[in-house]
């Protein structure tokens, strides 16, 4: 969440920054909300105050006197009262929590304007996306496709989106987790291993819930949820914590299955492993000090890059505009990769910085050397979704006799060139 105090004292810019957004927020409902839960809080405060005098008072009284019986009958209505304004009090200010939970993060000044995806910059390029690839076709057209990458089996056992990967498609898909993590791990990233599943504070905290929460799949008997990224239980592994400003920053990297309903995509981009409802990714996050952040960012998108051009994936870099940014995101960078038979680019990572919004949920502080607790900065960056890039190797690297080019990085754990019949 935003800070309080920020929206207390700069409302008109907060306005603006939430336009800028598109996202659509009651801020003059919010304004009142806040000021009746600080009425309240102060009004039960003033109460309790009186309520001690009355006991200092009654303490000087002889027991059993008149003025002791009097005074006891008045504590019995202090007590009624206090406690009457104390449930208001604690009732306004949840009323108050849960809307201002709805308010999203401001955009970065260097994010530009935009009202939609159509609107993003590309910042930079690497690779020849229109190059000579002659033998390219789409990933799900190479005959040997559905041997490797059983769709129908998947439909059968679970349902769509759920595929399973045979033989050497899932050596290969082996080698590509190994490969993010040993590159991750070589940048400074300690590898965790996480749950897959996360409370509603936990999604809360990452700002999936309550923006994201169709996109999830939820277990109704435990009130848990299967995890839409790693994203989501790593940074909650410091939740409700205050870190040593000197440990910053913290970076962690995590392989996890990742879950998502994709609710309201149906019909687009759907064909073989373009969009899947469970995948897997390798996720980087750090914890970094506010005045190093967006230094944090620009390294962060550099060791997703690295991890494309050794798998030597024409790829671009898009700075996403304000209208099509993320609900707890403060600035944004999506790598797409080239997909040659499809002749389209796919998106493979998002690297964000969230500054202190999610830290502010999730209550993540860090002590400086003036030893005053502060919220940290987070970001968090996909290194690398996997089915997205396991369809550009299989198109741009496809050979003339049908076999696909393993690129060399991956040799070391799938131990051949080629993959195919």
């Amino acid at each position: 969440m935003i800070d309080i105090n920020y929206f207390r004292r700069n409302l008109n810019e907060l306005r603006e920054s939430i336009a800028r957004k598109k996202f659509s927020c009651d801020l003059d409902s919010l304004v009142e909300l806040d000021r009746a839960r600080r009425d309240a809080i102060s009004a039960a405060e003033t109460e309790r105050a009186g309520q001690k005098s009355a006991n200092a008072e009654m303490s000087q009284m002889e027991k059993g006197s008149p003025e002791f019986l009097e005074k006891v009958a008045q504590m019995k209505e202090i007590a009624t009262k206090v406690k009457e304004l104390e449930t208001l009090a604690k009732e306004s200010d949840e009323m108050f929590q849960k809307a201002f939970l709805a308010v999203p993060n401001l955009p970065h000044q260097s994010v530009p304007d935009g009202k939609d995806e159509s609107d993003n910059e590309t910042v930079s390029t690497w690779g020849d996306a229109e190059g000579d690839f002659p033998h390219a076709v789409p990933h799900y057209d190479i005959p040997w496709f559905e041997k490797m990458i059983d769709f129908p089996r998947g439909v059968k056992v679970v349902g769509a989106g759920f595929p399973f990967y045979l033989g050497d498609m899932s050596k290969l898909v082996r080698a590509l987790i190994n490969f993010f993590l040993e590159e991750a791990g070589s940048n400074g990233y300690a590898e965790i291993h996480s749950p897959i599943v996360v409370n509603s504070a936990s999604a809360t905290a990452t700002g999936q819930l309550p923006d994201k929460e169709g996109m999830m799949y939820l277990d109704q008997n435990e009130g848990v949820y299967l995890i839409p990224t790693a994203e989501v239980p790593v940074t909650n592994f410091f939740r409700d914590e205050i870190v040593d400003g000197k440990d910053l920053p913290i970076k962690r990297c995590a392989y996890t299955p990742c879950f998502r309903r994709e609710a309201g995509s149906w019909g687009k981009d759907v064909r073989g492993l373009n969009r899947l409802h469970q995948f897997d990714k390798v996720e980087l996050v750090k914890w970094v000090h506010p005045d190093e952040s967006f230094q944090h960012l620009d390294s962060l998108r550099e060791d997703a890059e690295n991890l494309l051009r050794k798998l030597e994936l024409p790829y671009r870099v898009l700075l996403i505009c304000a209208g099509d940014i993320g609900f707890p995101h403060s600035k944004q960078y999506d790598l797409e990769v080239w997909a040659a038979g499809q002749e389209k680019w796919l998106e493979v990572s998002s690297c964000s910085n969230f500054t202190d919004f999610q830290a502010r949920r999730a209550n993540i502080r860090f002590r400086g050397e003036d030893g005053k607790p502060r919220p940290v900065h987070t970001l968090n960056g996909s290194a690398l979704a996997i089915p997205r890039v396991l369809a550009a190797i299989l198109e741009n690297h496809l050979q003339m006799d049908g076999r696909v080019r393993v690129p060399e990085c991956l040799r070391k754990w799938f131990q051949s060139e080629f993959i195919g019949p």
